[in-house]
């Protein structure tokens, strides 16, 4: 059912101690892990979400034995069988390429087929970024444009050394399942820096890491053994909440145990060069993942121009950077992020048209946006079903002149249920209409 989202203007300040939900990326790797690597493997602090379930069930429809108790998930991994059916990722971009990497060789499901589809969103998705390095694996993939829906036939595959035209750790993860399957050492080389939670991930199963100059890689034939995860607070979550903090009026609000990556931690650098009140004080780390304690205060925010070597970094939290930048001082200059035209929705044009709808002067260009601060008015926003889009337009309309009401916004749901209450918790007037 098809939900709208409506945002009053603050009439207070936010206030309180958050915790952000379990980490939306890393959450899909340990499901996925976890129901390969023989044994009982725990993990505390899953996301919770649509998209993170779908890939969850998908590791469960394959074999995998799946149940949970006072907030821990327990799998207990191993050899995988065919479904029945199926397998449907909804909108989870991550959980399809991910899955298509791993089943491409596993020796298991030598004979079967197996189809992975997605909701309409994903199913417009391109695919092509990691059917071809698979298919130079040798592995066959039927796919009608490069699009989801796609059918894999597991065979053997061979080792792969892969210069990556895109900086993504997707594809990168992608590739690096199929290695673990295949025969001798596969390799990725990316142009630029992405999220390492893979690379990270592996070792906590077993995994040897081939880390080297250009590129990371796994050997073929490594098995996975079970282990513990901790599931850190998800940053690109967490980003919605500082952003708020930093724009309604004598806000002070305190986040724990948010997960501080250095391969993606580019909105905080974003946040840093617009004059944030950001204090941000590392913590014991959470298995392999740093962490911290953030403290996000009320400021005046300046306009910037963000470098294209950050765009990698907060590849996922450009459009609530771009509501920032709606809301400070001066211009922001967004470029070398066409990558956003392909997510869930083309997120410069969607984000573009929704600033527009608050009255915010901003320009589209081919690779961004320039967008010139100010007051931001009340309106109507359509998010496309793309739920960082409608969280962004949420935070604006906490400091916007009138309502902001937002169409598509039940879309959140894919990725942070519980961002409505948790917003609310801390002193802001958002709430639901069927």
């Amino acid at each position: 059912m098809s939900r709208q989202l409506r945002v009053r203007p603050a009439t207070q300040p936010l206030s309180g101690t958050y915790r952000p939900p379990g980490d939306k990326s890393i959450s899909h790797r340990v499901a996925i892990l976890g129901g390969l690597a023989s044994g009982l493997t725990q993990i505390d602090g899953f996301l919770d979400a649509e998209d993170t379930r779908a890939t969850l069930n998908a590791m469960a429809r394959l074999g995998a034995d799946v149940s949970e108790h006072d907030g821990t998930i327990s799998i207990r991994g191993g050899e995988l069988s065919a479904p029945d059916q199926a397998l449907d990722l909804g909108n989870s971009g991550t959980g399809i390429r991910l899955l298509a990497g791993m089943l491409a060789g596993r020796h298991e499901l030598f004979g079967s087929e197996i189809t992975l589809l997605g909701d309409a969103s994903l199913s417009t998705r391109p695919m092509g970024r990691i059917i071809d390095p698979l298919g130079q694996m040798g592995a066959l993939i039927h796919s009608d444009n490069q699009r989801a829906p796609m059918t894999i036939r597991p065979q053997a595959l061979k080792c792969l050394r892969y210069a990556s035209p895109v900086a993504s750790a997707q594809v990168k993860s992608s590739v690096l399942l199929a290695g673990l399957a295949a025969s001798g050492d596969t390799v990725v080389i990316e142009p630029g820096p992405s999220r390492d939670h893979t690379e990270r991930l592996l070792p906590a199963f077993g995994v040897d890491v081939l880390n080297g100059a250009p590129g990371v890689g796994v050997r073929g034939g490594s098995s996975l053994s079970a282990t513990s995860v901790q599931v850190p607070g998800d940053l690109s979550s967490a980003a919605f909440i500082l952003a708020a903090g930093f724009l309604v009026p004598e806000s002070e609000i305190v986040l724990e145990n948010v997960g501080l990556n250095p391969t993606r931690d580019g909105v905080l650098r974003v946040m840093d060069a617009m004059g944030a009140s950001l204090a941000v004080e590392l913590e014991d780390a959470v298995g392999l993942e740093p962490v911290g304690r953030l403290q996000a205060r009320f400021g005046a925010l300046q306009g910037v121009g963000i470098p294209a070597s950050w765009v990698p970094l907060a590849i996922d939290e450009f459009p609530i950077i771009m509501a920032m930048a709606a809301a400070a001082e001066g211009q922001t200059v967004v470029q070398g992020a066409q990558e956003l035209r392909v997510k869930e929705s083309d997120r410069i044009a969607v984000m573009c048209t929704a600033l527009k709808a608050l009255g915010v002067e901003v320009t589209e260009t081919a690779s961004g946006a320039v967008i010139t601060g100010g007051k931001i008015q009340g309106g109507r926003v359509d998010c496309h079903g793309d739920h960082r889009i409608a969280m962004s337009a949420a935070v604006l309309g906490l400091v916007a002149e009138g309502e902001v009401l937002i169409d598509q916004a039940e879309f959140i749901a894919t990725s942070y249920p519980g961002f409505v209450d948790d917003l609310n918790r801390l002193g802001a007037d958002v709430d639901w209409i069927d």
